[in-house]
């Protein structure tokens, strides 16, 4: 009993990186690729009767040109995707230390690995046929800066599913470190407001709009790319429903062509009926005269024997 929940284990882990892999694979098929690859995945996996599986490749998204050309990073330059995380790692260290030297140092290779990595995915995009706008390009590159400032952006792009280009923080360093607040005077009245917490106040409220706007960016992007996967399944749905059309316009034409033929051998048997009732008639009328010349040719040769018997026997009447 324990072997056999072993074995169940076994295969459960089995089918839970088929799936990973599965995801691996969609989320860098080419977008346009994106609808029919899933759906053939998942038809896959609903035959294996793993339906758990399927619902989650049907509940996978097409990325944006942007998002996928991140993704090409993570499974194409592994190597490479690593030491950038570790910078990422590095550089937020640094500005939650306010390590000034390290941010220093750290700001100038971010710089040099965010453009070389934008490009080595602009160059991995074309390989596979699509080539990235400027838009798209930029959209790499705040997706890589994202990944450097935030340890969720890099845990979300280190999965190599993203769906959609990330955002930086508005909070993430430059590449200096913030100097110290200067020393502020008390106020001189007691019921004004400390310039302190006036500053948090403002701080709060700049953090608010940028959430709420960071929230709407994220939303406005769900909405696009949804409407790019009904574009794309109502393109699917159309392709299908042409070549439907074309399947019944030829059975159409096979229909008729087979009626055609059918009149046709129609006609033929009656054709052919009818002359065997005239060969029949004509047999029939051939059979009766045949019958007739033999009755006469019997008749006459029966003369014959009668006149012959009289001649010989010398009777002439």
């Amino acid at each position: 009993m324990r072997r056999e929940s072993g074995n169940r284990g076994a295969d459960g882990d089995r089918d839970a990186e088929s799936v990973e892999s599965v995801l691996g694979e969609l989320y860098t098929t080419p977008p346009s690729d994106f609808v029919p690859r899933r759906t053939e995945h998942a038809a896959a996996a609903r035959a294996a009767g793993r339906g758990e599986d399927a619902r989650r490749i049907r509940a996978a998204r097409r990325p944006t040109l942007a998002a996928w050309a991140a993704n090409l990073l993570t499974r194409f330059r592994p190597e490479e995707s690593r030491r950038f995380l570790d910078l990422g790692q590095a550089l937020r260290e640094a500005y939650r230390t306010l390590d000034a030297d390290g941010l220093k140092e750290l700001s100038a290779q971010r710089r040099t690995v965010v453009s070389a990595l934008s490009r080595q995915a602009a160059e991995l995009a074309d390989e596979a046929g699509h080539r990235l706008s400027e838009a798209a390009r930029r959209e790499v590159e705040s997706t890589l800066q994202a990944v450097l400032a935030d340890p969720d952006a890099a845990a979300r792009w280190a999965g190599g599913h993203l769906e959609g280009a990330l955002t930086p923080p508005s909070e993430f360093p430059s590449g200096t470190v913030p100097a110290e607040p200067a020393p502020r005077e008390r106020p001189s009245r007691p019921k004004a407001p400390a310039p302190g917490r006036a500053k948090d106040e403002l701080a709060e409220r700049r953090r608010k709009r940028q959430e709420e706007l960071t929230r709407a960016e994220q939303a406005a992007e769900r909405a696009a790319r949804q409407a790019r996967d009904r574009r794309a399944e109502h393109a699917d749905a159309d392709a299908s429903l042409r070549r439907t059309g074309d399947e019944l316009h030829r059975a159409r034409e096979e229909l008729s062509g087979a009626e055609q033929r059918l009149r046709q051998a129609r006609r033929e048997l009656e054709r052919a009926e009818r002359e065997q009732r005239e060969s029949e008639e004509r047999e029939r009328v051939a059979a009766h005269a045949m019958d007739r010349a033999e009755r006469e040719a019997h008749a006459a040769a029966q003369k014959v024997d009668r006149l012959s018997g009289r001649v010989k026997s010398g009777r002439v009447e």
